[in-house]
């Protein structure tokens, strides 16, 4: 069965996995155990959202005589593209058990206050109708939720220092976002660091990451441009990705001055907008 670098390849090789996992008569727990994964990892690939590791693949091969073939197609599932809304990268971000983010330009999503998402949208171009602004905003602020917990997912949010500086609909709004991020930070519900102008270039200037981990599967990041996003699987690019995270996090203020920071800006914005 041939698979091509398309959005369908993990679907096909997925179903190739439950088409021999069946004709050996295994069930999904069953093949997890024998090929040392879990029966939910198991159910990710055959579901085409998980991409197995080289060494996950050789054991499916192993256990399943498939003759090297999951291990030889594994190239060609390398990142997959997320939609607009990256629905898929959302779907991650709702199971992560901790979740380490850079954010270049813009708060986290997860962490924007209704006024300044909204205040984001309205800048889209081409423009936004009021009620696509609307449903933008319910399923946004639904991403909030996921902090709702008071321990998981723990979160690290790393900020560009233009994230502060950056006037997102205004001071009183500007005010009001960095107040909540502080009031996050101050009772320790995330981990702030705000990367300084001073720290010059370093390691994530190339655009917003995010790290997730989770309690059973193995940890995804997620990269995202102008309208573009990909969702990365391949155990070497989150490797690679958490040292340049780390590098640049050694760049970082520490969290109780990032702290202070974002409160002393804060303060300017309703200054201001007084």
């Amino acid at each position: 069965m041939a698979i091509e670098d398309n959005p369908e390849s993990r679907t096909s090789y997925g179903e190739e996995l439950r088409r021999r996992r069946e004709e050996a008569g295994l069930t999904q727990e069953e093949l997890g155990a024998l090929a040392h994964m879990s029966r939910s990892y198991i159910a990710h690939i055959e579901a085409g959202r998980r991409r197995p590791s080289p060494e996950d693949a050789r054991r499916l091969d192993q256990v399943l005589g498939a003759n090297g073939f999951f291990e030889r197609f594994l190239p060609t599932l390398d990142g997959r593209k997320v939609a607009e809304h990256f629905e898929a990268a959302k779907m991650f971000e709702g199971q992560a058990t901790i979740i380490r983010e850079y954010a270049p330009e813009l708060v986290p999503g997860v962490l924007q206050t209704e006024a300044y998402a909204r205040a984001v949208f309205q800048t889209r171009f081409p423009p936004m109708t009021d009620e696509e602004c609307d449903k933008a905003l319910v399923t946004r602020l639904d991403r909030s939720r996921i902090l709702d917990d008071a321990k998981l997912p723990v979160m690290w949010a790393m900020l560009n220092e233009a994230v502060l500086r950056r006037r997102v609909g205004g001071p009183a709004i500007m005010a009001d976002q960095l107040r909540h991020l502080a009031e996050l930070g101050e009772r320790r519900r995330i981990r702030l660091h705000v990367l300084p102008f001073g720290a010059g270039a370093h390691s994530m200037m190339e655009g917003m990451v995010s790290l997730m981990w989770f309690e059973e599967l193995p940890p995804v990041v997620y990269v995202e441009g102008w309208r573009t996003g990909k969702l990365w699987e391949l155990r070497s690019v989150v490797q690679q990705c958490l040292s340049a995270y780390d590098l640049a996090l050694g760049d970082a203020l520490p969290h109780q001055q990032s702290l202070a920071l974002i409160r002393s800006v804060a303060e300017d914005y309703e200054h201001e907008a007084h």
